[in-house]
């Protein structure tokens, strides 16, 4: 399925995200950006499995972006960085090309220029990133993304049983530690606390 209008792409965007506001409109139009510079026609359809897209925060712009092009956490096609940036790289695999995109600051104080009657903050924002060029609104940055074949949707491999809590553990997350196969959660990286 070809690549939609920005108005076809809000009306999904509110529907995954529970409303539409301006960090919405933010990651569609990243998202669409980064389709243009890959020439993706059709991320979510025919170029599906040419895409991975690494984000950098967890906010509303992230949302967006899978509306966009397809990439979910749950099909492996979806990155997680938490470096605290509006930011994401999008990865043509097929390729072997990546762009990173990221946010101008100065997009919200030309928001406020560009339509001081507006009083609600969100909504002079929404109308800005509707409006503004892709270059007032981002920078890019061409990089190269080095993915291991276990990070690629579609990689297969056996699992392995963690030696101290017994979990299993897939896609060559393990630690090998004194001889030891632990999961990431035995090795030092828990997140949690067991009671």
């Amino acid at each position: 399925m070809p690549l939609k209008s920005l108005p076809e792409y809000e009306q999904l965007a509110e529907q995954a995200h529970g409303h539409l506001c301006a960090g919405q409109i933010l990651g569609l139009r990243m998202a669409l950006y980064a389709m243009n510079l890959l020439s993706l026609p059709d991320p979510a359809g025919a170029d599906r499995k040419r895409l991975v897209t690494f984000v950098e925060i967890d906010r509303c712009v992230t949302d967006a972006i899978p509306v966009v092009t397809g990439c979910r956490l749950g099909k492996r096609a979806l990155k997680f960085r938490d470096f605290g940036k509006v930011a994401a790289t999008f990865c043509d695999l097929r390729e072997d090309r990546a762009v990173r995109i990221i946010a101008r600051e100065g997009a919200r104080d030309r928001a406020r220029e560009l339509y001081p009657a507006i009083e609600s903050r969100n909504q002079q924002q929404m109308r800005a990133y509707r409006d503004m060029p892709d270059d007032d609104l981002f920078e890019i940055q061409w990089v190269r993304v080095a993915l291991a074949p276990e990070d690629i949707p579609g990689y297969k491999a056996p699992r392995v049983i963690c030696a101290q809590c017994h979990e299993a553990v897939s896609f060559k997350r393990e630690v090998r530690r004194e001889g030891l196969v632990l999961c990431r959660a035995c090795a030092g990286e828990r997140y949690y606390t067991p009671l």
